[in-house]
């Protein structure tokens, strides 16, 4: 079963002083695993993703495999199987990839949740939170119900609780 990895944003810079908490729908949730399109189209995956400096590093990584390759005099499948190799580096490491650059971006890391999707990820994520979070209402509540009102003294046959007292007997029992 997947496992997603939960990222709350900094908090923004013209953001209302009273604003404490960073607005949920913002967060971020990364799936560990194999991440099929990080495979096949690396770099459009990479800029899809806004994940600039690791796209570089992989355009670095991937002219000096193939310029090491052309000097080396190999034949070009090496240069494909090399290309193919960091492929399945990235595609095995794309949601590292997005942690660490989430990370650099000051993005603070809230835990971890287990679901079969990102969908189930959420709810699980944000019943748990909700259930956290201290409930602090905007109003002091006023209780329901008002205390007793007793209008006058005690009478001697005032029964208090549910038995009267010693010595009298109820009025239910017979001797």
């Amino acid at each position: 079963m997947p496992t997603f990895t939960v990222h709350e944003p900094p908090p923004r810079k013209k953001a209302p002083k009273t604003e404490s908490v960073t607005a949920p729908e913002r967060f971020v949730f990364v799936r560990d695993g194999f991440h099929f399109w990080a495979f096949v189209l690396t770099p459009v995956w990479l800029l899809v993703r806004r994940l600039w400096l690791a796209f570089f590093i992989y355009v670095i990584v991937t002219i000096a495999v193939a310029v090491g390759i052309k000097f080396a005099g190999l034949p070009s499948w090496v240069q494909t199987t090399a290309a193919l190799i960091i492929g399945l580096l990235v595609g095995l490491e794309a949601s590292t990839i997005r942690r660490w650059t989430l990370t650099r971006r000051r993005w603070k890391n809230l835990g971890f949740v287990v679901a079969e999707d990102r969908e189930i990820a959420e709810r699980r994520f944000f019943g748990a939170w909700a259930e956290r979070a201290p409930e602090t209402p905007a109003v002091p509540v006023e209780p329901g119900y008002a205390a007793p009102v007793r209008r006058g003294a005690p009478s001697s046959s005032d029964v208090i609780g549910l038995f009267p007292e010693p010595g009298n007997p109820s009025p239910g029992m017979q001797r």
